[in-house]
């Protein structure tokens, strides 16, 4: 089983069991009073959750709770941007922390052998690399950020394939998170199957991407 897999799985589990208290105890939660919450902040509401979001991988901090969390505060529209925004920042931070500052640190903490291969791959392939590694979850994001800025690529490159091919990615999970609340208040809304259908998506890519390449080997 693939990790990204694994996470859907534990997702849909604290869903089901949360769901289950939920109706058990008569739990009640109201995703407008947290959106009032997020919204009484004005214009810097989106900002500051953007910013947490843009420093949040310099600090190692996993990606899929924020995401969840724009999904339930901003809706999927809305939730969409500002994830896809504030992962771009802080995935451009990452590269450039990486190129400028923290060469030795990122080679520690990737091996030697790994970063060389991704070198090599993003000789030969360039900015494609960074756009399948976005678009199919293969290595660790917060990771790869640093990785790429030890290797030849263009910045403008990286940020661009980084911002349009994380795109499919973003947009299903929060599109999915983006229901969570009114499932636990007992109802399931198109939207949320229209997730969990895009969720599963991109968990089974990077096991078709694996056995395309080992049909084309």
């Amino acid at each position: 089983m693939n990790r990204n897999a694994f996470k859907f799985i534990l997702l849909v589990v604290f869903i089901v069991s949360a769901f289950l208290l939920a109706r058990r105890y008569g739990l009640h939660l109201d995703p407008e009073r947290l959106r009032a919450w997020i919204n009484g902040f004005g214009a810097w509401g989106p900002i500051v959750y953007m910013l947490i979001y843009a420093i949040a991988p310099s600090l190692m901090v996993p990606a899929l709770p924020l995401t969840v969390a724009g999904g339930i505060l901003f809706g999927p529209l809305w939730g969409s941007v500002y994830v896809i925004v504030g992962a771009t920042i802080g995935a451009s931070l990452a590269f450039l922390i990486a190129r400028y500052m923290g060469r030795s640190w990122v080679e520690g903490l990737l091996g030697g052998g790994r970063l060389k291969e991704l070198d090599a791959k993003v000789r030969a392939q360039g900015w494609k690399i960074v756009a399948v590694t976005r678009l199919i979850p293969l290595f660790p994001f917060i990771f790869l950020n640093y990785a790429f800025g030890l290797t030849d690529i263009r910045f403008s490159h990286y940020v661009i394939a980084t911002f349009l091919f994380m795109i499919p990615g973003a947009v299903a999970y929060v599109v999915f998170s983006s229901s969570l609340l009114d499932v636990l208040k007992g109802r399931v809304s198109g939207g949320f199957i229209i997730g969990i259908v895009l969720v599963i998506i991109i968990s089974l890519l990077p096991v078709i991407y694996k056995r395309y390449r080992k049909g084309g080997a």
